[in-house]
Parts: C-alpha cells; sequence; structure tokens
C-alpha cells in the first residue's frame, strides 16, 4: 500500500521530477552527440550545423532550448541532491564497505558517488558553455563561409585549435568519465525514478545502463582525444593546426 503521509508523496514527486528531467538530459546529451559528431564530416557541415542551431526560428529555437535546459538541470540537481539527503537521513549509519548491496538497491561506488559524479559535471557545463558558446567569434577573426556566401562563425576553427591544447582536451576527458560513471547508475535509477521498474525488467535496464553510458561518454571523449593527437579531419591539412602534442 503507497503512504499517504505528504512526507512520503513528496519523495516520489521529488524522485519522479529527478527521472523526468534525467530522460530529457539524456535525450539532449544523444541529440547534442549525433550534432557534434558532424565534425568528421568536415568544416562546412560542422559550421552549418552550428549556425543552423542558431539561427532556428529567427533565433527562438536557441533561446527556447537553452530555457529548457537551464530548467532541466536545475529541476534534476535540486531534485537530486534532495532525495540523496533525505535518504542519508533515514540511513544515519554509513556503510562501510563499498559494494553491490543486491536486489533492487544495486549500491555500487557510482550510486554512492552520484551527487560528487552530478556536481563535477555542472561545473564542467558551466565551463563548457562558457568555453565555446561564449568563446571567440567575428569579432576575433572566427569567420567562416557557408556555400552560399553567408559569413558566419567558425566554431570548427575553435574546436580544433582549443582540443589541440592537451590541458583543454584532457579535462574534457575527464568530464565525460564523471558522465559515464553518473549514467552507468543514473541510468537504471531513471526508470525506477519513474515507476517503471521491476526484478524482471532490472538486468535489462542495468545492463541498458552500460551501454548508454560507454556510448555517451566514449562519443564525446572520442573527439577530443581525436583531435588531440593530430588526426586529419574531412578536408583539413593535418600540418596546419600542428599535430596534436607536439604543437
Amino acid at each position: 500500500m503507497v503512504s499517504t503521509h505528504p512526507r512520503a508523496w513528496s519523495s516520489i514527486a521529488k524522485k519522479f521530477v529527478s527521472g523526468l528531467t534525467g530522460a530529457g538530459l539524456v535525450a539532449f546529451l544523444f541529440l547534442h552527440l549525433s550534432g557534434n559528431l558532424t565534425i568528421f564530416l568536415g568544416k562546412e557541415a560542422f559550421n552549418a550545423y552550428s549556425h543552423g542551431m542558431v539561427t532556428m526560428w529567427h533565433g527562438a529555437f536557441v533561446v527556447l532550448a537553452d530555457t529548457g535546459l537551464v530548467l532541466f538541470f536545475g529541476g534534476h540537481i535540486v531534485s537530486g541532491i534532495s532525495v540523496a539527503n533525505q535518504r542519508r537521513r533515514s540511513r544515519p549509519v554509513r556503510y562501510e564497505v563499498v559494494g553491490n548491496a543486491g536486489g533492487p538497491s544495486q549500491k555500487s561506488r557510482a550510486s554512492i558517488t552520484m551527487v560528487i559524479s552530478g556536481l563535477a559535471l555542472l561545473v564542467f557545463v558551466c565551463y563548457h558553455v562558457a568555453h565555446f558558446k561564449f568563446g571567440p567569434g567575428a569579432e576575433a577573426g572566427y569567420t567562416a563561409q557557408l556555400p552560399s556566401g553567408e559569413e558566419i562563425r567558425d566554431i570548427h576553427r575553435l574546436v580544433i585549435e582549443e582540443f589541440r591544447k592537451p590541458l583543454i582536451a584532457v579535462s574534457y576527458v575527464i568530464a565525460m568519465l564523471f558522465l559515464g560513471l553518473h549514467l552507468r547508475h543514473g541510468f537504471w535509477s531513471m526508470f525506477q525514478s519513474l515507476g517503471i521498474n521491476n526484478p524482471k525488467l532490472m538486468p535489462l535496464l542495468v545492463g541498458t545502463g552500460w551501454v548508454v553510458a560507454i556510448l555517451l561518454a566514449t562519443g564525446f571523449l572520442g573527439i577530443p582525444l581525436y583531435i588531440l593527437f593530430g588526426l586529419p579531419l574531412p578536408g583539413e591539412n593535418p600540418l596546419a593546426l600542428g599535430v596534436g602534442v607536439l604543437a
């Protein structure tokens, strides 16, 4: 029987918000990765993708997307921390051994460090937005032309130059390892928070969580590593900007 106590409903609501916002963020990550991977289609494709996002619906799309992301990130962080605090208060004795608790809890190092990995990702997102979204543009000479002749921001050049700096590339790789750690536990937990879970379904969700974590983490971290080591992209002279860690 489901408790009718206000605290019980508050806990259920927080978990639902955490699960729903988590699902939205996972969907965003797949869409964002698919866009980022256009860098392997060449400079024109990557710049056209970036420019298309900024100018879609006369700029309204990016405003709506940014607003939605802020709300999803905010909701996920607040609900996640609140649920973690509630769990800690209900279990005053800390675990002495880190390991899988078995059953539906699936306690692991990933689950215990969810708040830590989540906060690390929050710091990274703020840095990432400042780095590329609000980084140098046309005023600093980062310009390119579409086949139509329209002059746009050369985000492709900025990405290449930045990821050929070892410290920046490695910092992105570390952040994506945190992403994989967060998703490894968060994916199946998302379904549990939404009430979509049972003992028979659990192994499938946990396994899928591993797959999603690996796909997204390696997909994102593969780009800076590929560029860092000077591997040529379509239409690029590998000597034009220096070769990877030797630059």
